[in-house]
């Protein structure tokens, strides 16, 4: 019994390291681009003096203090897309994360997918995929902490993420 509760443990903290080890292969290579941000660079982003009277930048700051990782993925190249593609589904099935929505915009497929917290609002992680349209950008994006799905807009534009407009779309309304 013991062993079993020791092993359940491993895989329950072990997840979301592995959700940022899963598309590490992305970086560094040509034709993709990425964004990659860490517990540590949060946390020192949350130590920023700011007027406490703005209160968007407050939620922001109170945001990423929530966050552990977040990793973002670009490529206009058909065979990175396709890689990407394939690393996200086959993460997807070994993850248990559920399908949060999908949106089909202008030949932009886009898929948001989240593994819930305590609450049903909390995420511990989401991952955003979206397969571009013609001459569009595919964005792989994993994003794990402990936040609420109505937070993300804010982090989006304050960090200029790519494909964050298509998530501020797709989750509006979702709380």
């Amino acid at each position: 019994m013991k062993k079993f509760i020791l092993t359940l443990v491993v895989v329950l903290v072990s997840s979301p390291f592995f959700a940022q080890a899963a598309f590490d292969k992305f970086d560094g290579q040509d034709d993709v681009t990425s964004i990659i941000v860490n517990k540590k660079m949060f946390d020192l982003m949350s130590k920023v003096k700011v007027d406490a009277s703005d209160k968007e930048t407050q939620q922001y700051l109170n945001l990423i203090k929530k966050l552990d990782n977040l990793k973002v993925f670009t490529t206009k190249s058909t065979r990175v897309e396709n890689e990407m593609k394939a690393s996200a589904e086959k993460y997807i099935k070994s993850a248990g994360l559920e399908e949060l929505m999908r949106v089909n915009d202008s030949g932009k497929n886009i898929k948001i997918l989240v593994k819930s917290g305590a609450k049903d609002s909390q995420i511990r992680e989401l991952l955003m995929f979206i397969e571009g349209a013609r001459n569009d950008d595919t964005v792989l994006m994993s994003l794990t902490g402990d936040f609420d799905l109505s937070e993300i807009s804010i982090l989006t534009d304050k960090m200029r993420i790519p494909g964050g407009d298509d998530l501020k779309k797709a989750t509006k309304g979702k709380k």
